[in-house]
């Protein structure tokens, strides 16, 4: 027998076990850097016009954020609702959340895809401005819902891989990339579209709007 099964009883199994636990401990990390990030861009939306660069930087560099959070939430739900046994055995995710995901994910696309979509349109491009503006207030609702019923558990989850039990989940290293890739990635991206908020940097300063 291999001598870490006579030592360790059953920590070799917890070791081996990257399903669903795995996956928690991502979504959770994602969501504690999500939360960081969207902090500063909302800090940034009270000031637009002294902040716009800044503004489109940190909202195109949380696209891959964003985008590995919603495939780790929508992976857990295939794997469950395909009957995979560690996720069944794990549970569903809990009721209100449940019927509240697909809202965040549809405002959370609506509000990041016109803001994309803004940097390719002539500044002052009032119809998608105010789509941007409309799905914001909607997903900052739908958000903070979301963020309050997880809030307890989001530093136990969010922070387990990089504690001193870490390693008691494997796939710790892969997580911990996945998360600096999406920041250098995003950071890439992020500094590629500065130079398209330019037209509407100038245009707020012609219109005078924000701080």
């Amino acid at each position: 027998m291999d001598s870490r099964f006579r030592l360790h009883g059953s920590l070799p199994r917890r070791l081996i076990d990257d399903g669903p636990r795995g996956n928690e401990r991502l979504t959770g990390g994602l969501a504690i850097l999500l939360l960081i990030l969207l902090a500063i861009e909302g800090g940034t939306v009270l000031v637009i016009r002294s902040t716009l660069p800044l503004h489109v930087f940190i909202g195109v560099l949380l696209l891959p954020v964003v985008a590995a959070k919603l495939a780790s939430t929508s992976y857990r739900l295939v794997r469950y609702y395909m009957g995979s046994k560690p996720y069944v055995r794990r549970g569903p995710p809990a009721l209100i959340p449940r019927l509240l995901g697909p809202a965040v994910g549809i405002l959370t696309v609506a509000v990041f895809g016109t803001g994309v979509g803004l940097l390719f349109v002539p500044a002052g491009q009032t119809t998608l401005l105010f789509l941007h503006k409309a799905s914001f207030v909607l997903w900052f609702a739908a958000m903070t819902i979301h963020v309050l019923i997880h809030l307890t558990e989001l530093p136990r989850v969010g922070l387990a891989d990089w504690g001193a039990t870490a390693h008691r989940v494997a796939g710790v290293a892969r997580r911990r990339e996945l998360l600096l890739a999406t920041l250098v990635v995003g950071t890439i991206l992020g500094l590629v579209a500065l130079p398209l908020s330019n037209p509407w940097d100038h245009w707020l300063a012609g219109v005078g709007v924000g701080g």
